[in-house]
């Protein structure tokens, strides 16, 4: 099946080899392109076939020698408009686009950011190579940074690299390769070399728009390792970079994480807005710097993954955009 998303006609012989006889499951053995979610909406729709007669049960039994015809229908026009939006284009094939997020770029339209977003950019820059995830010309979002955080993300551009990536990011390298790691500096310095943080994050109690460590939340999981600390004006430790990488996926993890062990990430007003005072212990250049910086010191460098399509492991890293390259610098000046 091409990824064109134009009207075709699909056939499909029955084999008896697909591992079950219902019409769904046999479909979706036969055309990996189409998600299981799909293949039943064409099936409830009467797009599925069996000798001229549309067939509208997902759990019909289909017979060993039997032919499918499948109509898909070109895939609709998405909602969010293209907008021509320059991006940084890391790599890209007919399944994925990675892409090296700037900082200020919102990912997915939402109240107050219809437009000017990642899957608007996405959109113009990938046209119709978009094959239609659930019959929709769009890009597959299987993760988010957050507007201000800077750094690698992949997005699907069919169903199949959709589910493959869903999958992936729900495991989380539990049990295949996949790893996302991240480069943040942090207020203080960490009384050893490496940690893990495991604790449950849920929507803030009060503040909505903050997550927060709470007991019954959803697990989450960030492991971190200690790289570099940089002292204040006194000499003293007063910041680290740290490396982290993450075993779970929740909404600000990695701030709502290091600001519960205290070591909130340096500029986040979020979640560290107490250590604001911490900013007069650093040396002119060093403060400056951060003034300037106006985010959290936040950058996905590294993501790990399997190609959804190949099943080939493929790895990426990228260094640390301008700005905190200068934190750097200026912190390690003051050494």
């Amino acid at each position: 099946m091409d990824s064109s998303g134009s009207a075709q006609r699909l056939e499909v012989t029955v084999e008896g080899d697909e591992g079950s006889t219902r019409l769904d499951r046999v479909l979706a053995a036969r055309l990996p392109d189409l998600s299981r979610s799909r293949l039943k909406t064409l099936i409830l729709a009467g797009a599925v076939s069996l000798k001229a007669s549309a067939v509208r049960d997902p759990a019909y039994h289909v017979a060993s020698g039997d032919t499918i015809t499948i109509d898909v229908p070109e895939a609709a026009p998405p909602e969010p408009k293209g907008e021509d939006i320059g991006l940084d284009i890391v790599f890209e094939d007919d399944d994925i686009i990675i892409i090296n997020k700037p900082r200020g770029l919102v990912v997915h339209p939402a109240a107050g950011h219809e437009s000017g977003t990642l899957v608007n950019a996405l959109i113009a820059h990938c046209g119709t190579s978009l094959s239609g995830i659930g019959g929709v010309r769009r890009p597959g979002i299987v993760h988010r940074l957050d507007k201000d955080t800077t750094g690698l993300m992949v997005v699907a551009k069919n169903d199949l690299a959709h589910a493959s990536l869903t999958a992936q990011f729900a495991d989380h390298g539990r049990t295949g390769p996949m790893r996302r790691g991240y480069m943040a500096f942090a207020w203080g310095l960490p009384g050893r070399h490496r940690g893990t943080v495991d604790a449950p994050i849920d929507r803030h109690p009060h503040a909505r728009e903050k997550m927060a460590v709470r007991q019954g939340g959803r697990e989450a999981v960030t492991h971190w390792e200690l790289l570099e600390s940089f002292a204040g004006r006194d000499g003293k430790p007063i910041a680290a970079l740290l490396a982290c990488e993450l075993e779970t996926g929740r909404t600000h993890q990695i701030r709502v994480h290091l600001a519960h062990i205290g070591h909130p990430l340096m500029g986040d007003a979020v979640y560290g807005p107490h250590f604001k005072t911490k900013a007069n212990q650093l040396a002119p250049e060093a403060q400056a710097a951060l003034t300037a910086l106006g985010r959290q010191a936040l950058h996905a460098y590294l993501l790990v993954l399997e190609h959804p399509r190949t099943g080939e492991l493929l790895h990426w890293e990228t260094g640390l955009p301008e700005d905190l390259l200068l934190l750097e610098s200026a912190l390690k000046a003051a050494l």
